[in-house]
């Protein structure tokens, strides 16, 4: 198990060079995909379910919006979350 996951260690960051590479200069889009597929890789090597990055991303959101509540700051609709 050590060997598999130390394996998968350096494959992502080989897929975090790639993601750069195509954010920074390539294709951005194609970027984004890249960290998605890098997104699913980590939650199944770190045993992470849908519903937990779900409870985590909602977690998140909720503390945004106290936050700017505080500050009385408000995001442009743009660059809102979608559920």
């Amino acid at each position: 198990m050590a060997v598999q996951k130390n394996t998968c260690c350096r494959f992502l960051a080989t897929l975090e060079e790639c993601r750069a590479f195509l954010a920074d200069k390539a294709s951005p889009e194609t970027g984004k995909l890249l960290s998605l597929a890098i997104l699913e890789l980590r939650m199944e090597l770190h045993q992470v379910t849908d519903s937990e990055l779900k409870a985590l991303c909602d977690l998140v959101v909720d503390e945004q919006a106290a936050q700017e509540a505080e500050d009385g700051q408000r995001l442009p609709p743009y660059l809102k979350l979608i559920k």
